[in-house]
């Protein structure tokens, strides 16, 4: 007969062993339908995934209707993953195309002018907008209106280019150029107000 203790010990070897399963696991386990892995991948996603949901919706609520969406799609389409490549990588991926396909039913996207039209941004704003901490740049790019933050996060943050953006978003290049141009220089006022 076993000792509190040492059944106590037993569980949690187990459970540890349960939560440090490999990610392959995890993913195959998830491809069969198990709960308990896709509640762990879940677990290890939803903070990551949650930031990128941010960054584009603006507001807590709009994120975790997007987070929600993501997993749904994620879910549906693990046997799509290849397992080349980063799995993040290829998540991440979802979670943008999930809050851009939002965006889109919404028309956010559609408010701005042709790059003829974009304001001038100073040589001094890049530096500027480097010099801001990394909570506070958040906070300000969540405050940019829709086009901008999206644009912005496309192109800073994603690494997309003008050509990306304007197929991803149904925009013109120009557009995506300007929203880009217009973010930036909304961001230096705000870091400016600081």
């Amino acid at each position: 007969m076993q000792r509190f203790g040492e059944k106590l010990h037993l569980n949690n070897r187990e459970n540890r062993s349960k939560e440090a399963a490999s990610e392959p696991e995890i993913l195959q386990a998830c491809r069969r339908g198990d709960r308990k892995a896709q509640k762990q991948l879940y677990d290890r996603l939803a903070p990551k995934m949650m930031a990128v949901c941010l960054r584009y919706m603006g507001t807590r609520d709009d994120a975790e209707d997007i987070l929600q969406e993501g997993f749904i799609t994620l879910f549906s389409r693990l046997d799509s993953y290849s397992g080349e490549g980063s799995f993040e990588g290829w998540a991440r991926k979802i979670f943008v195309n999930t809050a851009l396909m939002n965006l889109r039913k919404k028309d956010a996207l559609k408010m701005s002018e042709d790059l003829e039209t974009a304001w001038n941004v100073s040589s001094d704003g890049v530096s500027q907008i480097q010099s801001a901490g990394y909570h506070e740049l958040l906070k300000l790019i969540a405050g940019l209106p829709t086009g901008y933050r999206t644009v912005f996060n496309l192109f800073v943050v994603e690494g997309y280019s003008h050509k990306e953006i304007a197929q991803a978003l149904g925009i013109t290049e120009a557009t995506s150029r300007s929203q880009l141009q217009r973010a930036r220089v909304m961001l230096q006022d705000k870091i400016k107000n600081l």
